[in-house]
């Protein structure tokens, strides 16, 4: 018997290796002998660092920046030394967990942070650099990145620009004069599940501002200084990215890595899964389980139960997927290749408990699962 332990991280809970761990130790109080193969997962948000060093061994690397609002962050960076492949977080150095509620702050927060991310992981040698862009607090066009690496901003005075969205209105002249030549040497890879364009009633703005702190007025701003950046841009590129899908993904860095860095866009979870061999894993595997804390119809945008399923499915393995909670309309994945659903809640409990139980509850989960199968397996 061989089976592939698949999931994400339970936000709030359990990292995605220890949600791979705990329903290991339930498999295995039913199946001692079978084969367990844990590969833990995420999609491009919050924890693919953590996943991809858990399943790949390679190192984590700190170094400080600057947060979304100027505060100092001490950011977390994937590495592996091999292929000389860095992965980022941006949320480590511009995310939204960073930001007090309070204090979300659209039109001044900048991804300053994560451009020096990105430098820090060119000194380590890079050749590839792959970006995991969910979760930011910020809608700056990905302009604070690019001065990060050298782009200068001036307004008509011929003074740099104040960092953040809003004073991108204010832009007079780029120069990319001082900008880092090793980029050009370095493959981008933007690992997200968003593909709304820069711009518009679909844009970074628009869609993503409301969440970080924009008023319906700071949106409008916002959404035609973006647009007054990416005039500029395309002037000084001799190409215009604004509409291309991703683009307005998070809070625009999308359109700069396109526009700048050469970015190809995936899908979070299939860079992951390429990155930890999930297909290699899959094959010839009886049973794969996979999980997240919420499993409902998002699930659908590319969340990691999707994507792990889309592989399974493939080599005709079944995918059983265990979640903190079924949400509506989860049944629309029975058509993708999951096979049946669980929820963790044994019985009425708050959501801080079962955050608490959630080892206990896995395991638990799992051993029923389990024996389920055995018996349907004669």
């Amino acid at each position: 018997m061989k089976i592939v332990i698949a999931p994400d991280s339970f936000k709030d809970s359990l990292s995605a290796q220890g949600v791979a761990d705990a329903i290991a130790l339930g498999l295995a109080e039913v199946w001692p002998d079978a084969q367990l193969i844990k590969c833990p997962m995420a999609d491009g948000g919050e924890g693919t660092v953590e996943a991809v060093l858990a399943a790949c061994g390679g190192e984590q690397h700190r170094a400080e920046v600057r947060g979304p609002l100027g505060d100092t962050a001490h950011a977390k960076m994937g590495w592996l030394p091999d292929s000389r492949t860095a992965i980022i977080e941006m949320a480590e150095a511009s995310g939204l967990q960073l930001v007090p509620v309070d204090q979300r702050d659209a039109c001044n927060s900048s991804t300053f942070g994560t451009g020096q991310l990105i430098r820090f992981a060119l000194d380590e040698g890079a050749q590839r650099i792959i970006l995991a862009i969910g979760g930011s607090a910020t809608n700056d066009g990905g302009a604070g990145a690019m001065q990060a690496l050298g782009m200068k901003l001036f307004d008509a005075q011929g003074q740099p620009l104040a960092p953040g969205g809003l004073a991108l209105a204010q832009l007079f002249r780029i120069d990319l004069s001082e900008l880092d030549s090793r980029l050009a040497d370095v493959r981008f890879d933007i690992a997200a599940d968003v593909d709304n364009p820069l711009c518009g009633p679909h844009g970074a703005s628009a869609i993503f501002g409301p969440q970080k702190g924009a008023s319906p007025e700071q949106v409008e701003l916002l959404d035609h200084a973006l647009g007054h950046f990416a005039d500029h841009c395309a002037n000084a590129l001799n190409k215009d990215v604004r509409d291309e899908p991703g683009s307005g993904a998070a809070g625009g860095l999308g359109f700069a890595a396109k526009a700048f860095l050469g970015a190809q866009f995936k899908a979070g979870v299939e860079v992951v899964a390429e990155l930890v061999g999930l297909a290699a894993a899959i094959k010839d595997a009886d049973l794969v389980i996979t999980g997240e804390g919420r499993f409902d119809a998002q699930t659908l945008r590319g969340k990691t139960p999707f994507g792990v399923a889309r592989i399974a499915r493939q080599q005709g393995v079944p995918v059983i997927v265990i979640a903190g909670t079924l949400g509506k309309g989860y049944q629309a994945l029975y058509e993708h290749g999951i096979d049946a659903a669980f929820s963790l809640a044994s019985g009425p409990m708050t959501l801080v408990q079962a955050c608490n139980e959630a080892p206990r509850l896995l395991r638990e989960r799992a051993s029923d699962i389990a024996r389920v199968w055995r018996l349907a397996k004669g």
